[in-house]
């Protein structure tokens, strides 16, 4: 592995481009490693090494390719603690929470799509014809920076599985876990051109993606706003786009819920990560009846929420992951307070001298048509809404152009699971169901277009050709 050469056609390459990209410590501000920064031709090379292996991949029967995706998942599992080290220092991710939910959790997905790929229905035989379910061709796969390694497993293990190849461009803030995975894929003997790794900036290498006349289809994790432009320029040579996109997840807490149990599970989900998850659950709807009550059991659970070191495993907040980003979050706690919400917790952060540090904020006495309510922040910030009703409470939750991710806590599980199934979001949970992830994954509204995770994440890949007979 070369962090100043690209993977293309199962080797390492110096980039075409002759340009390479400083990786910064979001916990200490110091550049930690160089990678290459593709261009346009490097794209090209990429894909073209991918379409020329796509014929024999996807014609190869589905039990080798799982036994290549095994093989790689052998590979990843012993490169784990460079996983680790990768994510804490190019994201700034406490190692605890890096090495169950950003490593340790991947394998698992992988592990999963492995399980499901043989039950997945390629093939269908109707009254008069048989459907089959065919890989698209060489997938463009663009993903952010939150999650270095588990947003690229929702994309390229399935695209493999069903018979797709792949060229992924990770984030340029965190792309050193992408080399540890493509290290991983070379260890585990793919065929040449399967897999290509093309790490670069944002625009030059996705924009290069999306006109590459060599990739059937777009699949990208980001912001809503970004989504909407890669999805028009690569519909311009109607390529087929799947978009994981936005949130302004709400959580509804329904009168006599087990609140303790509800906060921990919200604190996880806003808190953990520097709040830079898309499904965050970032709007706590609160029965006004129990405000008082409410707002000092989060007091009293907040101290828990350690905020420093990511080196440390008593670490449970490290930084945000870069100086935009602590501007950002900066600039919308400061938008709360102008626009008249109160802060129960926190405030604005202290200049980040010695890293992009922001201390968990909760704003209390929200109304959902205030800013921090309407928009994604993407940082440690909670917004509590009261409600009279349990009707307006779902009408709160459902006022938002997003709908990626919610959750309703109620003291009838029966109860909470009506008021779930009203709710307009991609999922849902209900009190303190796990996630699963044999379920598909993906936003209604603004959050997005089709969906990962589960067998209609790993049918995304594949286009339906039906084939009539007399």
């Amino acid at each position: 592995m070369d962090l100043k050469k690209l993977y293309i056609d199962g080797q390492w390459v110096a980039p075409l481009s002759g340009q390479y990209i400083d990786v910064e410590n979001p916990a200490t501000k110091e550049i930690f490693a160089t990678v290459a920064a593709a261009g346009a031709d490097d794209v090209a090379a990429a894909a073209q090494a991918a379409a020329k292996a796509f014929p024999a991949w996807s014609a190869m029967p589905l039990e080798d390719r799982i036994t290549f995706m095994k093989n790689l998942l052998v590979q990843m599992i012993r490169l784990e603690p460079q996983f680790v080290d990768a994510v804490v220092k190019e994201l700034g991710a406490p190692v605890a929470f890096a090495r169950t939910n950003h490593i340790g959790y991947q394998f698992v997905r992988t592990q999963s799509y492995i399980d499901l790929a043989p039950e997945l229905p390629l093939v269908e035989h109707l009254s008069q014809s048989v459907v089959y379910r065919r890989p698209l061709g060489v997938i463009g796969c663009i993903t952010p920076w939150n999650y270095p390694l588990g947003q690229i497993i929702q994309k390229v293990v399935p695209a493999l599985l069903v018979g797709a190849t792949v060229v992924l461009k990770p984030s340029q803030h965190t792309p050193v876990t992408a080399y540890y995975l493509a290290e991983a894929f070379d260890q585990a003997g793919f065929p040449k051109g399967v897999f290509n790794l093309v790490a670069g900036r944002g625009s030059q290498v996705g924009n290069a993606i999306c006109d590459d006349p060599n990739i059937a289809m777009v699949s990208f994790t980001g912001s809503t706003a970004a989504g909407i432009k890669v999805s028009q320029r690569a519909l311009a040579s109607m390529k087929r786009i799947s978009m994981e996109l936005g949130g302004k997840s709400p959580f509804v807490l329904l009168k006599g819920a087990d609140y303790e149990k509800a906060i921990r599970m919200c604190f996880n989900s806003i808190f953990l990560n520097s709040g830079q998850t898309c499904t965050a659950l970032s709007r706590l709807i609160i029965p006004r009846d129990d405000k008082e009550q409410i707002e000092q059991l989060m007091l009293k659970i907040l101290p828990e929420y350690t905020v420093g070191d990511p080196a440390l495993e008593t670490t449970k907040i490290g930084p945000v992951a870069s100086y935009d980003q602590w501007q950002t979050v900066d600039a919308y706690i400061a938008k709360g307070l102008e626009e008249g919400a109160t802060l129960l917790a926190g405030g604005r952060p202290d200049a980040p001298d010695h890293g992009y540090y922001v201390k968990p904020v909760i704003f209390t006495d929200v109304t959902n048509d205030m800013t921090i309510a309407r928009e994604e922040i993407f940082g440690p910030v909670l917004s509590v809404i009261a409600y009279d009703t349990a009707d307006e409470a779902l009408a709160i939750a459902n006022d938002t152009p997003y709908g990626l991710n919610a959750a309703v806590w109620g003291p009838d599980k029966e109860e909470a699971s009506k008021v779930a199934a009203a709710v307009l979001s991609g999922n849902v949970y209900v009190n303190d169901s796990p996630r699963d992830v044999t379920a598909p994954f993906g936003g209604f509204k603004d959050s997005g277009i089709g969906r990962e995770g589960g067998k209609d994440g790993m049918l995304e890949f594949t286009e339906p050709q039906a084939i009539f007979y007399a």
